[in-house]
């Protein structure tokens, strides 16, 4: 009896020791992807581009990806919004097809916005701002983030967060409109939000802005661009979504009380005239909902898309007939002011049917200057890459 009594204590302190060593040394094990052309059938045929560009899956399988973030040591990290989590993608035979993954976060709160920065990576929740410190030598066991952030609104209601590092080292944050159309006693809402690496020195930087769920620098003259989604139950054909510039800080963009730079709101609109606010730079189609925009730094593709932008349009959601679920392009002048919004990618909506099987959410580009496409509808990204002949 008491030989089995030591077997029984010591089988439990073997089992102890497994337990502990699979958890402290690897307690996220990577996940190894399949081929992304067998492991899920995407009919990615149906897309069309321009001449010249090719289309095909970086990696499918990955639920609810929507915002994109690329280290330099080549790790493409992506939030979720649904899901709770937070991934991290790696190409190692460079093959340009996502061949690892892992699980960073589990549980989040709208975990959508990620950023990388100083080794770091930074994690957008509805209500603060997390940081996972020496991420990439972390993958396996990346820990607790600490909190650096925690004072933004609670309300779900647009409070899924894209951010972003700006030229200035801050990363800005925006907090949406706590509802369809409100006029918010707090500040907060409906505006853009800055802060230092370490989480202090909060400030808002720019308001009007309904929400936000995409925005990048000019290359050259460093100047803030983003989208906007417009409001709805004000009819099928009203009123537009926008790309907006912000010339410089603290400018007002017109929500609630204005919409597309010269629509009245019916609630608000008599209190404030749309002459006093920032017109858009762009409009982007009736509730296309555009997300994700990158002005293009590369030099893969031809020089005419050069510092042009790349703007994800998500795609309506109660719209009689629906519009967006596309990629398109929008086209500076010399003046840097714009000359045209085209489609670029097309195909996710059947315009004949109706029917969808993608919704694009973000745009991150590659150093070799080819395009990443995230797609929260279809679980998949993509790869835009030019010439044909280039994998």
């Amino acid at each position: 009896m008491k030989i089995l009594r030591i077997i029984f204590i010591l089988l439990l302190i073997l089992l102890a020791a497994g337990i502990f060593v699979k958890y402290y040394y690897n307690v996220n094990p990577p996940i190894q992807l399949t081929s992304p052309d067998k492991q899920h059938e995407l009919p990615i045929q149906k897309l069309k581009l321009p001449q010249g560009f090719t289309l095909k899956p970086f990696a499918t399988g990955i639920e609810d990806a929507r915002s994109m973030a690329l280290s330099p040591q080549g790790t493409l990290y992506v939030g979720t919004k649904s899901a709770g989590k937070v991934y991290a993608l790696k190409d190692l035979n460079g093959d340009y097809r996502a061949d690892t993954l892992f699980i960073v976060m589990t549980g989040g709160n709208m975990p959508n916005g990620v950023a990388f920065h100083d080794g770091s990576l930074y994690v957008a929740e509805v209500n603060r701002i997390l940081r996972f410190s020496d991420i990439e030598n972390k993958l396996g066991n990346p820990g607790n983030p600490e909190i650096i952030y925690d004072q933004f609104p609670t309300e779900k209601h647009h409070g899924w967060k894209y951010i972003a590092f700006g030229p200035d080292n801050k990363l800005y944050v925006p907090v949406g409109a706590p509802c369809n159309i409100c006029l918010s006693k707090e500040e907060v809402y409906a505006s853009l939000t800055r802060m230092n690496p370490d989480g202090s020195g909060f400030e808002i930087c720019q308001q009007g802005i309904r929400n936000t769920v995409g925005f990048d620098w000019h290359p050259v003259t460093g100047q803030l661009w983003f989208t906007d989604n417009g409001r709805d139950l004000m009819g099928d054909d009203v009123p537009q979504c926008e790309l907006n510039r912000a010339e410089t800080d603290h400018l007002h963009f017109g929500y609630p009380f204005c919409h597309q730079g010269d629509i009245a709101d019916p609630e608000f609109g008599k209190q404030k005239s749309c002459k006093q606010f920032v017109k858009p730079a762009a409009l982007m189609g009736p509730h296309t909902a555009p997300l994700g925009m990158e002005f293009y730094r590369g030099g893969q593709f031809p020089v005419s898309y050069q510092n042009q932008i790349f703007v994800a349009r998500h795609g309506s959601w109660n719209r009689s007939k629906k519009s967006g679920y596309d990629v398109c392009i929008v086209t500076l002048n010399a003046t840097g002011t714009v000359e045209s919004v085209k489609p670029f990618v097309e195909g996710w909506l059947d315009p004949a049917t109706d029917d969808v099987w993608g919704r694009p959410v973000d745009l991150q580009q590659l150093p070799d200057g080819s395009l990443l496409i995230s797609d929260d509808y279809a679980n998949a990204i993509y790869r835009i890459s030019y010439p044909s002949d280039i994998q």
